[in-house]
């Protein structure tokens, strides 16, 4: 396994990430375990959750990703794990959650406690490594919208923010701070922010990025290299898409988009023509489509740690061997074919 900084911290991560969304839902709480074991064996130190999880929310099912990891991180030497967690954000669009703490979102300190407080009982232990805010607490451009609109609505100002969150560092509840589906506004407004009122300092942002979702690289990829505050990215294999198992209009039993019509960012006809050609890509040159996938993302100089989620501890095996392909030019060379005839479909 490789390890990498995160942010400007001593913290060293694994280049690949265990993600947990599917653990409570799709997952027991004993394939979260297995998973857990798998991954740790295979020199996994980075484990992401949420408070919202697992996805899709629903009140009936709601921290029980959280609970899963708990009762296994308990029975682990805790010092050698990295755990990140996130704060629920607020539901400005008609997709996000509205059962998580009886609809108390926003970024103040009296919220940010409440969710962390909860976050830390449901995972039995006394401090998370790396806090997220999972979304902004504004309305911006996230999960795959286009053309921002702008809104002239009361949030939480990001210094408040970041006071909270000192706050909760202070109080050695949590080591250090993230933020997740964030702009490039966002992202350098948090930073401006935590250096002239010398507050916490943002050590990685949490987005998408995919082979059909690149567009990370315009305006953030920047950041995340000048600023060291590096990508842990999501969705690598856009659920499940960029293995092939959809193409032809198949829909396999148990997968994600067979089972929930919600998820359909990946499912457009340009992110399916696009999928074809980098599955025909990876035949062509004698390598595994998901592996290929996965190493791309891995590889890339701004990824802190590529975030890995399965439904299998087969799945998870195959996706933790991706991380000995290293890509050829003529497979770099036809992946960046492949994005000019199909830039950013699922972006």
């Amino acid at each position: 396994m490789e390890y990498r900084n995160l942010g400007i911290t001593d913290i060293q991560v694994s280049a690949l990430c265990l993600g947990t969304m599917t653990w409570g839902e799709q997952n027991t709480e004993a394939d979260a375990h297995a998973q857990l074991d798998t991954a740790v064996a295979h020199g996994v130190n980075f484990i992401d959750t949420a408070e919202m999880y697992p996805v899709p929310p629903r009140p009936e099912t709601q921290g029980r990703t959280e609970a899963y990891l708990g009762t296994w991180l308990e029975r682990q030497p805790r010092d050698r794990l990295v755990i990140a967690t996130k704060a629920t954000g607020c539901a400005r669009m008609p997709h996000n959650p509205r059962h998580i703490r009886d609809g108390r979102y926003s970024f103040n300190r009296a919220n940010l406690e409440e969710a962390l407080n909860g976050s830390l009982r449901r995972l039995r232990t006394d401090y998370i490594d790396l806090y997220q805010l999972h979304w902004p607490d504004r309305t911006t451009n996230i999960f795959g919208q286009r053309d921002y609109e702008h809104v002239e609505e009361d949030t939480v100002p990001i210094e408040e923010t970041l006071e909270a969150l000192e706050g909760l560092i202070r109080a050695g509840k949590i080591r250090h701070i993230g933020v997740s589906n964030e702009t490039p506004w966002g992202l350098m407004r948090f930073l401006q922010q935590a250096e002239s009122h010398g507050l916490p300092r943002i050590v990685s942002i949490q987005n998408p990025y995919s082979l059909v979702n690149r567009g990370f690289e315009t305006g953030l990829s920047e950041i995340a290299i000048r600023e060291k505050c590096g990508l842990l990215a999501y969705s690598p294999l856009a659920f499940g898409v960029l293995t092939g198992k959809y193409l032809d209009g198949a829909r396999p039993a148990g997968a994600r988009i067979t089972l929930f019509e919600r998820f359909r960012r990946y499912s457009g006809s340009n992110t399916v023509a696009a999928t074809a050609e980098y599955v025909k890509l990876a035949h062509e040159h004698g390598v595994d489509p998901a592996q290929m996938a996965l190493a791309f993302v891995t590889s890339r100089r701004f990824v802190t740690s590529n975030i890995l989620g399965a439904t299998t501890l087969d799945q998870l095996k195959h996706n933790l061997d991706s991380l000995e392909l290293a890509l050829s030019p003529e497979v770099l060379a036809g992946i960046e074919a492949v994005q000019q005839k199909y830039p950013n479909p699922a972006c």
